[in-house]
């Protein structure tokens, strides 16, 4: 008995639409898996969009923290807990203040504009390697830059957590460095040593979601090579040997 042929559009798999920018960061939050496959296949250069939302929010923040909290209140506070600020006489203490109320805006509005821009670029080279290296991945540097921008979409939700907290908190209880207090840092005593701050802010909700959705990733683009434990196993091998070493360093100029 002959077969009666299936419609060229009912035989033919139709491929998913490819997702813009907004589809991606939306994926990543609420259906990470689909997201970064479709990442992965189609890496391109849309994955510029988080970092420069990042970048705004995190302007933002600076911008209203100095009208909220202002930068002479923050220098004070790291002057109070600074041991070698001690050491100095009243007069020049007054004027090392002055100094860096003017330098800390500045430097504060320079470090936010370049981090979602060079810190990204780095952890992609060094998580490619360490995943081509480990497990034979073959992945590209396009492709794990992809992976690594839209992993950073848990950041933009802390942003505007933070944002959120600037206007409803009382502006003496706020620190700009545990704005959201999601890492081990914001609870520690103020005379906790160097290395164990360094080693607390290191232990971040935020930062784990992130190394989750990068395995997530990784897994996606390299399947054959790549399964999420073993992805994820790779990405806290290599997040550990950092905290190590930053935490090291902190004790060591403490």
């Amino acid at each position: 008995m002959a077969t009666t042929p299936l419609p060229e559009s009912q035989a033919t798999t139709i491929a998913p639409a490819p997702m813009g920018a907004i589809g991606r960061i939306t994926g990543v939050l609420f259906n990470p898996r689909p997201a970064f496959e479709d990442i992965a296949a189609r890496p391109g250069w849309n994955w510029i969009v988080p970092l420069f939302v990042m970048c705004i929010l995190s302007l933002a923040v600076v911008a209203i923290f100095g009208q909220r909290v202002g930068w002479r209140t923050f220098m004070e506070r790291q002057f109070a807990n600074n041991p070698r600020i001690e050491q100095l006489t009243p007069d020049q203490r007054d004027r090392a203040l002055e100094r860096a109320v003017k330098i800390a805006p500045i430097f504060a509005y320079v470090e936010v504009v370049l981090i979602p821009f060079v810190i990204p670029v780095i952890i992609a080279a060094v998580l490619l390697g360490a995943m081509n290296l480990m497990a034979g991945a073959r992945i590209q540097f396009k492709t794990s830059m992809a992976i690594i921008a839209y992993s950073w979409v848990p950041f933009l939700v802390s942003g505007l957590i933070g944002i959120l907290l600037l206007f409803i908190k009382p502006p003496d209880t706020i620190e700009l460095e545990h704005l959201v207090a999601s890492n081990v840092a914001a609870f520690l005593p103020d005379d906790a040593p160097k290395w164990l701050e360094s080693l607390g802010m290191s232990i971040d909700l935020f930062s784990f979601w992130v190394f989750t959705l990068q395995a997530i990733g990784f897994a996606a683009a390299s399947p054959k090579k790549l399964s999420f434990g073993k992805a994820l196993a790779i990405i806290f091998l290599v997040w550990a040997i950092w905290v190590l070493f930053k935490s090291g360093l902190a004790g060591a100029f403490s």
